[in-house]
């Protein structure tokens, strides 16, 4: 089960993380030229709909489809997916997501069956009307067939999260997320599930909570300071140059090492979370994109323009929170780990989540690889780089 929600999650990230710089522009022109932004222009107010509507669904469906069959992938999945975008105007990131691989894996199939079939010198012409027809025949589907179900389950999410948050329950995710996020399971939730209901809110209110259940900050700075607080020699050096990185540069990786140690402090982690959800309901706070990664600037530079005492109160209640549980329960039940041990647990888990065997992965000496290409593995591969050099 774990590898298939892994699987998953590699799936969904692939799609979506080479296109967060674009989801970056819209809310940035979102924060900017709504009419509740900084700068309210109606003219370029104009472009906030069409990118949210049509450009990002296209992009995260092109790049899945390209994922499964190169190029020829990405534009039958992206075609694919207009047919689902044109029978709604509610944002189809999911539609996008389920159209990109199947469209791509459609065409991957026809070309398949068509290999070896095709007479000399008409190659160009059936390649070129089989993607077409293709291509046609799945943009009809989407719009008739595809386009129900993915409202069905965008309604269905959508009225579970409302659930939540009537009753007063939302702080509860953090229950699934930060473990998940120990386990590099995180992007099956975050971009799966809170990235389209985060879009679909900021459509109606200009902001959603849902982009900072995963990206605060907060949780892992806190228990990162429990450790500065609470032990000695190079877990307590580490612990300090660890909180740098993970609250200014937004690589939360590097605190899941510190969790492994003493499993016991996912604990206050977890409250942390809650604690950050729980203080943006009350402020009614959000963002305006998903940030990525997660950094406290990331995350200043997509707040909502009502939003920054709600979302810096969050993070600071998070950090504050995970602090003390983190270090009442490091103080009373904590054991001295060893956190190079740690450190290669959380490579091995890591290098499983991207479908590579742990022993594999143990007797990789010089390649730093992320499906993202950004996050620890960057970091790994620019300091590796000095090194050599």
């Amino acid at each position: 089960m774990k590898e298939k929600v892994q699987k998953l999650g590699r799936a969904l990230s692939a799609m979506v993380m080479p296109n967060i710089s674009i989801f970056i522009a819209w809310g940035l022109i979102t924060a900017l030229f709504i009419p509740d932004g900084w700068l309210p222009n109606p003219t370029l107010n104009e472009m906030v709909v069409p990118m949210q509507r049509y450009l990002l669904p296209l992009l995260i469906a092109y790049s899945g489809g390209k994922m499964i069959y190169d190029h020829r992938g990405g534009i039958i999945g992206a075609c694919f997916a207009l047919g689902i975008i044109a029978g709604t105007e509610t944002p189809m990131f999911i539609g996008a997501m389920i159209a990109g691989p199947l469209g791509g894996w459609l065409m991957k199939k026809t070309d398949q069956l068509l290999d070896g079939h095709i007479p000399n010198g008409f190659e160009m012409l059936v390649n070129n009307f089989s993607a077409g027809i293709l291509g046609a025949l799945l943009a009809i589907a989407g719009c008739l067939f595809i386009n129900p179900l993915c409202l069905a389950v965008t309604n269905a999410l959508s009225l579970g999260v409302q659930t939540l948050v009537n009753h007063g329950l939302l702080p509860l995710t953090s229950v699934l997320v930060e473990p998940a996020k120990i386990l590099f399971l995180n992007n099956a939730i975050n971009h799966g599930i809170f990235t389209p209901l985060g879009m679909e809110q900021v459509q109606e209110t200009g902001k959603s909570i849902f982009f900072m259940i995963e990206a605060n900050p907060g949780p892992g700075l806190g228990l990162l300071i429990a450790y500065w607080i609470s032990t000695k020699g190079e877990t307590k050096d580490s612990s300090l140059s660890a909180m740098i990185i993970e609250f200014f540069g937004g690589i939360h990786e590097i605190y899941f090492p510190f969790v492994l140690m003493n499993p016991i402090t996912l604990i206050g982690v977890i409250a942390g979370g809650m604690t950050g959800v729980f203080v943006n309901s009350i402020f009614g706070s959000g963002l305006v994109s998903a940030a990525s990664p997660g950094s406290i600037l990331a995350i200043l530079g997509m707040c909502a323009k009502d939003s920054y005492v709600g979302v810096i109160c969050s993070v600071i209640a998070a950090a504050a929170v995970s602090a003390i549980v983190n270090t009442v329960l490091l103080k009373a039940f904590a054991k001295e780990g060893n956190l190079e041990e740690a450190k290669q647990k959380i490579s091995a888990s890591k290098a499983q989540s991207k479908g590579i065997p742990a022993a594999a992965a143990a007797s990789v000496k010089i390649v730093f690889a992320c499906d993202a290409g950004m996050g620890s593995s960057a970091m790994g591969a620019a300091s590796l780089s000095r090194k050599l050099k």
